[in-house]
């Protein structure tokens, strides 16, 4: 009973739900361990009860709690940006959060603005709110709750009795910013749309040419495209984007090299060599869209020749060394040393860490041990040593941040209502930067990963390091909001992979298996309303990837919040009666509406059974072959009948190319404020991008986009698709 009230009161669960009505336990060797991770000792019933009396007696103590939340209505307080345009109007509902409604009577509060929002750094009084009931109006005149500012603000409570705490308060506002209209675009993996320019695989301008055609020439509203983060460098670097080094930083291998200002500067030897490297790459992107053969690796097979992240790096930070060898102009170089300045210490740690790397290796815990900390005294000596160095890696950084402006601005003046959907991936890899610099702000010993259900007996292991509930709310999230504006400085949306993770995370003990887990809890409100508040700083849309075990409530919190889900068509049914197809009137407005994802089969391998048949070949199937086929055509011929019956596919049956047609037909039939048309798609590309349960059976993550006989296609090649025209036809008329 004490293990279980002392798992509650840190978040921790000691049962769950496998299925609907069904209720498993967690083992108390599982809570014990997550306990140990958040820096709790319950290894013994006597250090059980310790605990228990420390953390109820604290509670019962604490005046405020780390972080509150104020949420500022949408046409009062918050409306604007800066201080003065922050000001409510008279008679606005503004709640307050129920921690200061409870203070003791006679306390006073004191509020430290941010100056972020307020230039003058005001300070705001606040006395005797504790008679102030949660659902009173706010006075006709204007209140000082009223008065401040979207922002994080510093919070400082003094009880009558001379306690004093401090706390942060966010003060956001309750919804993110919306998509201006109904709009549609497309999704894919950036590295595999490669184009007679890139280097071996999809880059910055390859996003930016992307943005501008589709913009101007198919109407479309939208790119969504897969993290961007930094990865983790090693023989060979995982090419999974959602497992990277740093979610802060992107990778700098996305760099259009001929794009960065100094490469019309280089002479001489330089020169020569830097158009040597220029020629490798020409050879490296011909091999993988199948212009002419690598005679260096020889390499064929059913795939045909791969994205080879290692070899497009090893090419562009050769060149990038040369480039970095070209003065800045004095124009270029302040632009430089502003962004040195705004990224500040996370980027100094990002870039010491890829320095370190450069001598040590990626795995950062097998480095000496005063390298092991960031803030030790040897590593201090370290920057000093590799300062040239980590200069380089600041400036790779500056040169990715520019080019993804570029492509951010290209997106907007092709009149893209949204623009560029970035893609926030669920963690880090924990041999990566992040992990590294944010020890403090990472569960030591736990990966994140998924529980048993219905469609995996075993469970999963994502590898992750989560972040620890309670460090964020003592830091007033500060990772977190750093991570935010990061990630949001030039993105028109932000896609949240497993958004699920913002209000629990399935946490699993090094060395036990996924069955072996147990959730725990985050701050939902206080993660959504930083979520909400740096949004609506940049005027991004906020999408969330809910789809797999999602717990009561989670959606109902996100679309109060006005963040998107994510509706994918072969798991939209009626699950609550005939379990048929969803009917397209019956989605959900809030959401992005699609066919299919990066995890899942393509619309055409769907429509042929030819993704069972590659899970056969790989040996992934649990059942016979026979069995899984007959299962698959029944399911596809359900949805068949249901786009005939709504007239969307005329000729019953049709054609493998006007049955896609009439799929992407159905979504815009549908309410959903966003349709996304999955790219490969387009071109009839049976090959899925990823393929879960796979590892080196797989080409995971490196296979370019291809059409129906799995020949690749540059970007040029699919603007002049007219297959993709036809398709592109049924959005234009929608």
């Amino acid at each position: 009973m004490g293990l279980a009230r002392l798992a509650e009161l840190h978040g921790v669960a000691t049962g769950y739900a496998p299925s609907p009505g069904s209720d498993a336990p967690v083992p108390d060797d599982t809570v014990v361990s997550v306990l140990a991770a958040l820096g709790v000792d319950a290894s013994t019933p006597a250090a059980v009860s310790a605990a228990l009396s420390h953390a109820e007696s604290a509670a019962e103590s604490r005046l405020l709690p780390p972080t509150l939340v104020l949420w500022s209505p949408p046409d009062g307080a918050g409306a604007g940006t800066g201080a003065e345009g922050a000001r409510a109007e008279e008679g606005v509902d503004r709640p307050l959060p129920a921690a200061l409604t409870a203070l003791p009577a006679g306390s006073t509060l004191r509020v430290e603005v941010e100056h972020w929002q307020s230039a003058r750094g005001e300070t705001v009084e606040l006395p005797g709110v504790a008679p102030v009931p949660v659902a009173a109006r706010v006075p006709t005149t204007p209140s000082a709750w009223a008065r401040l500012p979207l922002g994080v603000h510093r919070l400082s409570a003094e009880a009558p009795d001379g306690r004093t705490e401090h706390a942060v308060l966010v003060v956001a506002p309750e919804r993110v910013p919306q998509a201006p209209a109904r709009t549609h675009g497309f999704l894919v993996q950036l590295y595999s749309l490669l184009s007679a320019r890139s280097w071996g695989m999809g880059d910055l301008g390859d996003l930016a040419e992307l943005a501008t055609w589709s913009g101007r020439s198919l109407g479309a509203g939208f790119v969504q495209i897969n993290p961007l983060h930094a990865a983790v460098p090693g023989a060979p670097t995982d090419p999974s984007p959602y497992r990277p080094s740093s979610r802060r930083f992107p990778d700098p291998i996305h760099l259009r090299i001929e794009a960065v200002p100094e490469y019309a500067y280089v002479h001489g030897p330089d020169r020569e060599r830097l158009d040597a490297l220029v020629e490798k790459a020409a050879a490296l992107r011909e091999a993988v869209l199948g212009k002419r053969p690598d005679t260096e690796t020889g390499r064929t097979g059913e795939y045909g020749e791969l994205i080879d992240r290692d070899a497009v790096w090893e090419l562009k930070r050769a060149a990038l060394e040369i480039l970095d060898r070209v003065p800045l102009g004095p124009g270029r170089h302040a632009d430089y040393c502003d962004f040195l300045a705004a990224q500040g210490r996370a980027l100094e740690d990002h870039a010491t860490w890829c320095a370190l790397t450069e001598v040590h290796g990626s795995r950062w815990r097998d480095w000496p041990e005063g390298l092991r900390d960031p803030r030790s005294a040897e590593t201090s000596a370290a920057r000093a040593r590799l300062l040239d160095r980590i200069d380089f890696h600041c400036r790779l950084a500056w040169l990715t941040d520019g080019q993804l402006a570029d492509a951010s601005r290209a997106a907007r003046e092709a009149g893209m209502a949204v623009g560029i959907v970035h893609d926030l991936a669920v963690g880090v890899h924990p041999d990566g930067a992040d992990a590294w610099a944010q020890q403090d702000a990472f569960a030591d010993g736990i990966s994140v990963g998924a529980p048993p259900d219905a469609f995996n007996a075993l469970g999963q292991d994502w590898g992750l390091p989560p972040w620890r509930p309670d460090v964020l709310a003592a830091s007033g999230y500060a990772p977190y909001r750093g991570l935010l504006q990061g990630l949001l400085r030039h993105a028109g949306a932000l896609r949240i992979d497993h958004v699920m993770g913002l209000f629990r995370l399935w946490w699993v003990p090094e060395g036990q298996p996924p069955t072996h887990g147990t959730y725990v809890r985050y701050d939902a409100e206080a993660m959504l309303a930083v979520l909400a508040l740096e949004a609506h700083r940049s005027g991004a849309v906020v999408i969330g990837e809910d789809l797999g075990t999602v717990e009561p409530g989670v959606r109902e919190a996100l679309e109060r919040r006005g963040v998107l889900g994510t509706s994918v068509l072969w798991f939209e049914r009626d699950w609550d009666g005939t379990g048929r197809p969803l009917p397209p009137e019956s989605w959900r407005e809030g959401c992005v509406a699609t066919a299919t994802t990066h995890d899942l089969p393509s619309t055409a391998a769907r429509l042929t059974g030819e993704h069972v048949e590659l899970r056969h070949r790989l040996g992934l199937l649990t059942r016979p072959l026979e069995q899984e086929q007959s299962d698959e055509h029944a399911e596809v011929a359900e949805w068949l009948g249901c786009l005939t019956r709504l007239g969307l596919l005329p000729g019953g049956d049709g054609d493998e190319e006007e049955t896609i047609r009439a799929v992407y037909r159905f979504l815009l039939r549908t309410p959903a404020r966003m349709v996304g048309v999955w790219l490969p798609d387009a071109v009839g590309d049976r090959r899925p991008q990823n393929l879960p349960g796979t590892w080196d059976q797989y080409p995971n993550w490196r296979l370019p986009v291809a059409d129906a006989r799995g020949r690749p296609m540059a970007l040029e090649d699919l603007a002049a698709s007219p297959r993709l025209h036809r398709l592109a036809e049924v959005l234009r008329h929608a």
